[in-house]
């Protein structure tokens, strides 16, 4: 069949060449002959070592170290995959907390980001934009402090005059609501999915 002076890889490589040369079954592909070597079948044509020489040990060696080690390096990547991160868990988790304020809140006057009261003044990004509130930081201000004709929610507000007589917020509902408003504004304010019902 062959030189013996080959190595495992080549001579497997030979094997295969030959086998397929011959009309007989040809594990093409690595998990096919992963699967075959490990259940001690062969191919699904038929076994390809009938008639050839046996499996070298070192060749089963490698097919129980990848079988013992392929399950933690598959958990390990999905684990580290940027799919399973908890960062994003934690921003889709604030995105609805913040869903749920501006429902409880704002929603009054600022429904699917326009503004009932004072329509240049409203949630959508461009008019944002314009009034000078277009980062978190501006959206925390105005929400915790007011503006014009909006109230300020914030549990310090002052001058009362400018403040809501409604329920207050705490400082951290506030940023959960401009982390929120910042979003919907960016994503030109799809429609709030009610997940509390």
């Amino acid at each position: 069949m062959g030189s013996s002076n080959l190595s495992p890889t080549s001579y497997s490589h030979k094997l295969n060449r030959e086998i397929k040369g011959n009309g007989d079954c040809f594990c093409s592909d690595w998990l096919q002959q992963y699967s075959s070597l490990s259940s001690g079948k062969g191919c699904s044509k038929g076994n390809a070592n009938q008639g050839g020489p046996p499996l070298k040990l070192k060749q089963v060696g490698r097919v129980k170290l990848f079988k013992n080690l392929a399950p933690p390096l598959i958990a390990a990547l999905v684990g580290l995959s940027p799919i399973c991160s908890t960062p994003a868990l934690a921003q889709t988790v604030d995105i609805q907390r913040g869903a749920t304020l501006f429902r409880q809140a704002c929603i009054g006057c600022h429904d699917g980001g326009g503004n009932i009261i004072q329509p240049g003044a409203t949630l959508f990004t461009n008019d944002l934009q314009r009034n000078g509130v277009d980062t978190e930081d501006e959206i925390y201000r105005v929400t915790y402090f007011g503006k014009g004709r909006m109230p300020g929610f914030g549990e310090s507000c002052t001058p009362r005059g400018q403040c809501t007589f409604g329920p207050r917020l705490k400082e951290d509902e506030i940023k959960l609501l401009a982390e929120f408003v910042k979003f919907q504004a960016d994503q030109g304010w799809p429609n709030i999915e009610n997940n509390d019902d």
